[in-house]
């Protein structure tokens, strides 16, 4: 599966973003099977979690895998006008942004959804993102990531015990 070709990988590749295709041997739907299937680490893989709020504005959140969203820490990185957010449905994510619940990625979305990653996935080496297809990921530089998605940072994990 040398030649994937999907809606990010079109984005990397016109952008001239580096990357590196992490194929996997049967559909992966959470981090736990994408950590196996591509022989990487937890803390490497981007949780991408699409929220909705009271008016049914969507907003992408971000976290590292080995990490739980905080959705009121996202509602406070977001303009006052956002309210209560909670979590978009399978058929939300779907309609929203084109992806399967567990193979999301934070590119190639709707221009009125915005992206926040949280501070941690800025400080990594890279990182590890959904392809768009359940049969692979993609690992590129968190830089890369950050700017393609237009996202901002913030504080937006909930500490994990045990951290």
């Amino acid at each position: 599966m040398t030649n994937l070709t999907t809606r990010i990988t079109a984005l990397l590749d016109e952008q001239g973003v580096a990357y590196r295709l992490l194929p996997h041997s049967e559909p992966v739907f959470t981090v736990e099977a994408a950590v196996q299937q591509r022989g990487v680490r937890q803390e490497e893989m981007v949780k991408s979690i699409l929220l909705r709020d009271r008016r049914g504005h969507y907003v992408m959140a971000c976290v590292t895998g080995d990490a739980q969203l905080d959705p009121k820490a996202v509602r406070e990185a977001l303009p006052e006008e956002w309210k209560r957010l909670s979590f978009a449905s399978r058929d939300e994510i779907m309609e929203v942004t084109g992806y399967v619940q567990g193979a999301v990625a934070p590119l190639c979305l709707p221009e009125d959804v915005p992206v926040v990653f949280d501070e941690a996935v800025g400080r990594l080496e890279r990182v590890n993102i959904s392809s768009g297809d359940p049969m692979a990921g993609l690992e590129l530089r968190p830089s890369d990531l950050i700017r393609l998605a237009k996202a901002t940072l913030a504080p937006i994990a909930r500490s994990v015990a045990g951290k």
